[in-house]
Formats: C-alpha cells, sequence, structure tokens
C-alpha cells in the first residue's frame, strides 16, 4: 500500500470583510490533498476564516441536487463577507433552516463562522471570492468584541509588516531582514508582485473602527444591527409600490420583463455587476409586480441562463 502524505488542516485566520473581498488573486494548490489559497493585498493567504458579523441577507435556492444557502455578514468595517452552504452539507442543512425562518421573520443577529475560502472567475478575467461555510453559530456582543479584538490585531500585524516591506526588494531575505513576520512573507512576495501599489489606509480605518465598536457600550453594536434592519427592510415599503394597490393606480408594463432586466445590467457602468434590488426596483418602475420581477431573474439566470451570478446578489450578462 502506498502511503499518501495528508498536508495539515490550515488554520482559520482572522480578517475583516474589506481585506478579503479587495482580494483578487488566487493560489491554486498542487496535489490531491494542497490547500489552495485567496492572496490580499497585505499579504494574508486565506484558506479557512472565523468571521464574524450581522445577519444582512440569506436565502435558499432549490436545485436538483439539493438547497443551497447564500447569505452576508456585514462585520464592522462595513464591508460584508459572502457565504455559501452547500447541497452536499446535509449537516448544516437545519441549522440553516432556523436561521432562514429567523432572517425571515425580520430578526437580525450576530454570527461566527468559519468558511473556505472559494473564488468564480467572469469570462473577462474579474475574480469574485465568498466562503464555503464550515461552522457556524450565532452569538453574544462578548463573543462577537473578542473576534474584533482578535481581527484588528491580525489586521495591524498584516499592516507593520506591510510598511516595513515598502523599502525592501521583494524577496526572501530582504523582507526577513526589514522585519517581515516569517509567517507573512510568502504571501508578501505574492502580494507585491500581483498587485499595484495601493494606499492602505481603508485597512486602518476599518481597524479604528472595529476597536471604537469593541470599546463602547453595548449600544453601538444594538445600532449596528438595527441599522441593518433599516437598511434592508425599508426597500420594500419604500422603494416598491405595494403590489396590493388598487389596480388604477398601477401603472402598465411599457416592455417586457427580460428586457428590462438585461438592459438595466447591459446599460449599467458597474463592470463588478448589477445590484439585485437595483434590477427589481428597475422593473418595479417600469411596471410589473416585484414578484414577477424576482421569478424573472430567476428564470434568466436558471433556466434561460441568460444572465450570471458571478458573487452573491449582482448580475451580468452571460456573453
Amino acid at each position: 500500500m502506498i502511503n499518501q502524505v495528508r498536508i495539515g488542516r490550515q488554520s482559520a485566520i482572522r480578517i475583516f470583510a474589506q481585506e478579503y473581498s479587495d482580494a483578487n488573486l488566487p493560489l491554486e494548490g498542487v496535489g490531491e490533498y494542497a490547500p489552495s489559497f485567496i492572496i490580499t493585498k497585505l499579504g494574508a493567504k486565506v484558506n479557512r476564516a472565523l468571521f464574524g458579523g450581522v445577519i444582512d441577507r440569506f436565502e435558499r435556492r432549490e436545485g436538483d441536487n439539493g438547497p443551497t444557502y447564500s447569505g452576508h455578514l456585514r462585520d464592522a468595517t462595513g464591508g460584508v463577507h459572502r457565504f455559501q452552504i452547500a447541497p452536499f452539507q446535509p449537516e448544516l442543512h437545519a441549522d440553516a433552516e432556523e436561521l432562514l425562518a429567523r432572517f425571515e421573520s425580520g430578526d437580525r443577529f450576530l454570527m461566527m463562522m468559519i468558511g473556505r475560502a472559494r473564488w468564480f472567475e467572469s469570462d473577462d478575467g474579474g475574480i469574485f471570492t465568498s466562503f464555503r461555510a464550515e461552522e457556524f453559530t450565532t452569538v453574544e456582543r462578548d463573543v462577537y468584541v473578542n473576534w474584533l479584538v482578535e481581527t484588528s490585531a491580525a489586521t495591524l500585524r498584516r499592516l507593520d509588516a506591510y510598511n516595513s516591506s515598502l523599502e525592501s526588494e521583494n524577496n526572501n531575505e530582504s523582507l526577513k531582514s526589514a522585519g517581515v513576520p516569517n509567517d507573512l512573507i510568502e504571501g508578501m512576495i505574492l502580494a507585491k508582485n500581483h498587485y499595484s501599489d495601493f494606499d492602505p489606509e481603508n485597512y486602518k480605518v476599518g481597524v479604528l473602527q472595529s476597536l471604537s465598536m469593541a470599546l463602547s457600550s453595548n449600544s453601538e453594536i444594538e445600532q449596528m444591527i438595527s441599522s441593518d434592519v433599516e437598511s434592508i427592510e425599508p426597500k420594500v415599503t419604500e422603494n416598491y409600490p405595494s403590489e396590493n394597490n388598487d389596480s388604477k393606480n398601477e401603472s402598465k408594463p411599457l416592455a417586457d420583463v427580460d428586457d428590462v432586466i438585461l438592459n438595466t445590467i447591459r446599460n449599467s457602468s458597474n463592470t463588478d455587476g448589477v445590484p439585485y434590488d437595483s434590477i427589481v426596483l428597475a422593473c418595479v418602475q417600469a411596471g410589473f409586480s416585484r414578484e414577477s420581477s424576482e421569478d424573472a431573474i430567476e428564470d434568466l439566470r436558471d433556466i434561460k441562463c441568460e444572465i450570471i451570478e458571478p458573487r452573491f446578489g449582482f448580475f451580468q450578462i452571460l456573453d
């Protein structure tokens, strides 16, 4: 019998959504058990991550192989971690259904999740990142605060390493001499070879925001949770006309709903994809109901295959 060498399980890195969502450098593992990574601008090598935030979006989609759950966790930096629970993870489905019921009832809550890095490459070479959930749970404020502090410290360590590397040549010995920690050197070399120069100020601001929230009273985190509810729920009542309005007050559609969806995406200047809510709003303004608009989006994506969803909640035309 041939002995196969298994590579040890990667530890879960602490990372804010801001840094992870900016990353577009995948590093494919070589070999059956070799891990793959997403390399961030600060040189973090992300295979698995521990992340947290307020549940911002959550939905279930039925497929031939079973349900897929997709969602967003918004952290203290204002960024969003996108995650999925796959059909081949039935051990997570019961808990996902419980969370979905809470979310659809209007409840918003803090969650922590361990996820494995995923990415999708569009036809034009764009990289869109997310996580496949491995473990998740709802948490109280003190657990989330501990994560904020740990993740701030980890981010500051990477920021310090990045600043140390600025006057150094991009090789192992030079970076080591400049004070870059050994465990960050490989990722730093890959990042500096791939990314153009950038201002890390946004990451510093994100750390300050997170530490401010960690040091605050309960009210600031409660405000973050309630503000997410306000930012999501009113969209239904403020932006979208009620489907129960008197028919005399409803405008008649002026075009086919598919054409409205396709033209909205095609005419958008956003190369990363058009947000789901923007498409639905365009359809409603054209005279279609919200329900028929959502059904049409799903048909164009899943049945007619004219649009794709390269990252959760954003759509592009399929060339």
